[in-house]
Order: structure tokens, then sequence, then C-alpha cells
């Protein structure tokens, strides 16, 4: 008991900030400003699998939400669901505004931080990385999946581009929080041969 009243704030305290990363990436989306993205790097970006699901989700909320003002006639209930609707779609576009402006990113010093929006975010040290290839896979499972030989597959649109074997293990945190060890990380880019031939250049001294 005692353990999950020390998990159970962690977890909650992680998906606020999130919201809130998200909610932040809307004003960086508007204005056309990338997080963490300095002179000489290069930002990879990875939305293209999910954009027309985002915007047809999207779609099929805001048709929602008008049925429902139409349908309910009780206007206590109505402004209730109005706000749950209107906080869904606003949700969703910070969603997708965060994996916009959090592509991932091959630094000058050669090392390569992976994300997805403000959920996940793993740094790769240049020293680390044995070997990357473009490899389009189809794996199954949620948007971080963790096999037990130490595959990490950072899955977007049920697809994965660009595959890093590792010549040690790295440790990184689950978008809830939770620890986990990766060997091999297979992660999504919509352009991976520019960034797997980036990756193969020397890193400078």
């Amino acid at each position: 008991m005692n353990a999950v009243r020390a998990v159970v704030p962690e977890v909650v305290l992680r998906l606020l900030l999130h919201e809130l990363r998200a909610a932040a990436s809307l004003g960086r989306w508007v204005v056309r400003r990338r997080h963490g993205v300095g002179p000489g790097d290069l930002a990879a970006a990875y939305t293209g699998p999910q954009t027309a699901m985002m915007y047809g989700f999207l779609f099929v909320s805001v048709i929602e939400t008008v049925g429902l003002a139409v349908l309910i006639p009780w206007p206590a209930v109505h402004r209730v669901v109005l706000v749950l609707d209107v906080y869904g779609v606003l949700l969703v576009l910070a969603l997708h505004a965060a994996c916009v402006t959090r592509p991932h990113v091959l630094r000058a010093d050669g090392s390569l931080r992976i994300r997805y929006g403000a959920l996940f975010d793993l740094t790769v040290p240049p020293d680390a990385v044995a070997s990357a290839r473009v490899e389009r896979r189809y794996p199954e499972g949620r948007l971080v999946t963790v096999s037990e030989d130490g595959v990490l597959d950072l899955i977007v649109g049920s697809q994965t581009t660009v595959t890093l074997e590792l010549n040690r293990p790295l440790d990184f945190r689950r978008p809830l929080g939770a620890r986990a060890r990766a060997r091999t990380i297979r992660f999504h880019a919509d352009d991976p041969r520019a960034l797997v031939a980036a990756l193969r250049q020397p890193a400078p001294p």
C-alpha cells in the first residue's frame, strides 16, 4: 500500500506536466518555434504517419460536440459536456503540437535526442551507438514497448523506420515514470535515410 501511495502522486504529477508542456507547445506551434533545437543541430520530424489520424480524430470530435449540443436538452448537462468536448479537442491539438515542435534532434556533438512530444525523451550519447540503419518495421504494442531482451520500440503510426544497435545498455524512463533499459532502439523518422546518414558521420572532436 505504501508503494502504491508513493507511485500514484508521481504518476499524476507526470501526467499534469505532460499536459502543461503539450499546452505550451500550442504557442510554439503557432509561432513555428521548435523546442531543444540549437544552431548546428539536425531536427528530424516523425509526425507523418499520425497527422491524418490526428486531424481525423479532431474532425470527429468537433462533429460530436455539435451533435451533442443539438441533442442534449438540459442546459446544465450541455455546458458540462461542451467543456469536456472542447478540452478534448484542445488536448488532441496540444499533443500533436508537442510532437511537431519537439522533433528528434541530432546535436552538433553527435548525441541523438529521441522524443515523442512531451511524453518521451531519451538522449543517446554518440559513443553508445554501435550501428544505425534504415529499417521499416510494423511492431505491435503501445507507444513505448520494451521487450525482455531490451529492444525499445517507440512506435508512431504503427511503425518504426530507424534501428539503433547500442554497444551498451541505456537506462530511460517510460512516459509514466517507470524505469527500463534498452540495448536496441527502434523509432520512426519521416526521413530516416537523412537521419541515418547524419548519424554515420564521425562525431566532431
